[in-house]
């Protein structure tokens, strides 16, 4: 594949075999989202059915998939796992009014694929993805070039589809099968590759642009100390494959491009069930990780590559801060309250004050995001190998109580109380046969405190999910966070935030 010297976005593939169109759809399927158009223009014969055929089958997961041609219906639509799709073909279409009878007006939720987009005159919209084929019979049978060009906001993502096909080729996975893995809350893609008997996980995680300032000239991401690039991941990936512990093994790694090939931990978690809820054995085992963990040493300055290394960032008060804010700032607006600005100087100087016990804590790594969307359950590993980890690029140094107390409150499922008690127990029992100096006290209160933090954390991240991107689903956990939340704010350290939580704060609706 070769890009275009210049122009707009786009490069030439030569399909020479069905394996070919194949790998091309796969690749274009892995880009595609609703609401996308890719046309299909060709000369009859050209391959155009032949390959929307493959995109639509890929994306259904069925190689049987029924997918006739859709000369004579003019449009076929298809409700498919990730979104619908609707196959188009406009022939047999004389006026770009007739489109308006086939129904695309109502294709906003589905991705499109369009067969003879001529027909459209300049209806076209600027943002699409054209694929133009051309038989080439001096080559051979069947023998055909595919030109891709990407216009307005197709562009960076067509010159994004090029970047992943030729970290695939010269990864060795030129030939693998993509599989869509169905991601969290992040900006991050990630597809299970099966070439044969390999297997291994794409993750696509180009670098994140920072958002505007939001206090002293900052954004959000780099107060809060979020991943940029990937290669936090990696030497965290790293450091703890180095521990013992069962973090992917990194198969290759473009840096620049923020493209990973990584080992396959399976898909077999720490929670079961429908609705889902925690494994009482492996919840006790990721437990155990974290006491483990926290018994490592836990050096702030870490390898990623030869002559590249990774300092982890602090778990400063200055982030606490401003993830607890987006309490204020997104989820009582979705309560549809607000406060004031005296509320809000009495709302951070009283976690000014309860960080002071953070501050001063034993600090170590900090996955931040150790929950059960995280965790993986490698049956036929032994001890804390057991448990694979993932999602641990945002890792900072800090208070160990934070990642026992996203475990323990996991706000995807419910964590009883009396589990919650009793696996806190066998982590203080752990810690302390550690080290016999081990405060229980003191560290029941700093995971009272990191619980109440997260939760408000989370309460903001999840009302934000929903009205800034799009993404209500998240709303159904609201409830169950906020009775984590006032679980930890009966800590009777916590007795001033929970008077200010009581007066000004709204429970989610149920």
């Amino acid at each position: 594949m070769l890009p275009a010297g210049s122009g707009e976005a786009g490069f030439t593939v030569a399909l020479a075999t069905e394996q070919a169109t194949r790998r091309l759809a796969m690749d274009v399927a892995a880009t595609l989202a609703a609401g996308d158009l890719v046309t299909l223009s060709g000369d009859l014969g050209a391959g155009k059915t032949t390959f929307a055929r493959a995109l639509i089958r890929h994306l259904a997961e069925d190689d049987r998939l029924e997918v006739p041609s859709p000369t004579f219906t003019l449009v076929q639509t298809y409700a498919l796992p990730r979104f619908a799709v609707v196959h188009g073909d406009l022939y047999r279409v004389s006026e770009p009014r007739e489109l308006i009878e086939l129904g695309f007006e109502d294709a906003e939720d589905a991705a499109v694929l369009l067969e003879w987009p001529d027909r459209m005159g300049d209806a076209l919209p600027d943002d699409r993805l054209d694929i133009a084929f051309t038989l080439k019979p001096e080559r051979g049978l069947n023998y055909r070039d595919a030109r891709l060009t990407g216009h307005g906001a197709f562009a960076p993502r067509l010159e994004r589809l090029i970047s992943m096909r030729r970290f695939l080729d010269e990864s060795g996975f030129d030939a693998a099968e993509r599989r869509h893995l169905q991601g969290d809350a992040s900006t991050r893609a990630y597809e299970r590759l099966v070439q044969g008997a390999r297997r291994a996980v794409l993750m696509n995680a180009p670098r994140r642009p920072d958002g505007p300032p939001v206090r002293n000239g900052l954004p959000y991401s780099q107060i809060a100390h979020l991943a940029e690039d990937v290669k936090p991941f990696v030497a965290m990936a790293r450091g703890l494959h180095a521990l013992g512990f069962s973090a992917p093994d990194i198969y290759a790694a473009d840096l620049a491009e923020g493209l990973l090939i990584i080992e396959d931990l399976g898909s077999d978690g720490v929670v079961a069930g429908d609705p889902p809820a925690p494994v009482e054995e492996r919840y006790a085992a990721a437990i155990d990780v974290l006491a483990a963990l926290h018994r490592a040493p836990a050096p702030d300055l870490l390898p990623v590559a030869p002559r590249v290394e990774y300092r982890l960032p602090t778990y400063d008060r200055d982030a606490f801060l401003i993830e607890v804010e987006l309490l204020l700032d997104w989820y009582l607006p979705h309560r549809g309250g607000t406060v004031d600005e005296e509320a809000r100087k009495q709302f951070l100087s009283l976690w000014r004050a309860a960080l002071t016990r953070a501050a001063t804590a034993p600090a170590h790594w900090v996955l931040r995001d150790f929950h059960s969307p995280n965790l993986l359950w490698l049956a036929d590993r032994a001890g804390v190998a057991r448990v694979g980890l993932l999602d641990f690029q945002d890792a900072l140094i800090g208070p160990a109580a934070y990642d026992v107390a996203s475990l323990l409150q996991d706000a995807r499922v419910d964590v009883s109380e009396a589990m919650e008690l009793a696996l806190l127990g066998r982590y203080a029992q752990a810690r302390q046969a550690d080290d016999p100096q081990f405060n229980l006290a003191g560290f029941v209160a700093l995971y009272a405190l990191m619980a109440a933090q997260r939760a408000t954390k989370i309460l903001g991240i999840f009302a934000r999910l929903d009205r800034r991107d799009g993404k209500p689903h998240y709303l159904r956990h609201m409830p169950r966070v906020w009775r984590y939340l006032q679980r930890s704010l009966a800590h009777p350290t916590l007795g001033p935030l929970k008077s200010w939580y009581d007066a000004h704060v709204p429970a989610p609706e149920s």
